[in-house]
């Protein structure tokens, strides 16, 4: 079966990658744009309200996502680099405008958003030629990936079309790494535990590379993993994916 011709959507960039993992975005946007797409990015854009929605704060979280609703309006794809943020916008936006004018676009809008991976192996169905050296790799699927969205083969799949990529799971893939958004900060000492057991299971695998779609999950894991010593490099999967197909440094 031939994928849908698709030929512009949105890009929903995110706050972490924008301040911490820049290339991600780029590499997200260069592998949609590869593939024919042409990427529209509101500069205007925002966070998603994930944090005040976390806290119980469902007036402030209710006027991002009316902000997020209004300047995603044009009736194309919304890609996210964020198994969160994503969830986010799909699955809560309806019910915190359920009552308001914008009821009917965020019913829109979540029908129409997409995980990254998501979309690239399901929508897009790309095809792909590994153009690296071996390299067993470690990924780590987000619970919001996992559970919220149900992304998780999504990003195994396009990894097995790679074939000097060697892909393997931790023990107790499915246990939260720690960082929870807001439950990083409230509770940092469970947090930090949750981190250091996810790390230990990540350490064991002997994977030359760690990769997740989450930066959220980056950030908690790579900073315990460098507080351990450990020499591990850590990446986003859409940074990982453009540089084994062929793409340059995002």
């Amino acid at each position: 079966m031939n994928a849908p011709a698709i030929h512009r959507v949105y890009l929903f960039g995110t706050c972490l990658i924008d301040v911490f993992h820049p290339r991600a975005g780029m590499a997200a946007v260069r592998l949609l744009e590869r593939e024919g797409v042409e990427v529209v990015f509101p500069e205007e854009q925002t966070c998603c309200g994930q944090p005040p929605y976390n806290s119980g704060y469902d007036d402030e979280a209710r006027a991002v996502a009316r902000q997020v609703v209004r300047r995603f309006n044009e009736p194309i794809p919304v890609i996210v680099p964020s198994g969160s943020c994503a969830g986010m916008l799909r699955h809560h936006y309806p019910s915190l405008l359920a009552d308001g004018p914008l009821a009917e676009a965020a019913q829109d809008l979540a029908a129409r958003t997409y995980e990254l991976h998501e979309f690239l192996n399901r929508v897009l169905q790309v095809t792909w030629q590994d153009h690296g050296d071996p390299v067993k790799i470690v990924m780590h699927t987000s619970c919001s990936a996992r559970r919220e969205m149900g992304v998780r083969e999504d990003g195994l799949a396009l990894l097995k079309q790679l074939k000097g990529v060697d892909v393997c799971e931790p023990e107790n893939a499915e246990a939260c790494c720690g960082f929870g958004g807001t439950f990083a900060v409230k509770m940092s000492d469970i947090s930090a535990a949750m981190a250091t057991d996810k790390c230990s299971a990540i350490r064991a695998t002997e994977a030359d590379q760690l990769l997740s779609s989450d930066c959220g999950c980056l950030l908690n894991i790579d900073g315990m993993l460098r507080k351990q010593g450990a020499n591990l490099p850590a990446e986003h999967l859409a940074e990982f994916l453009w540089k084994r197909t062929g793409g340059d440094t995002p």
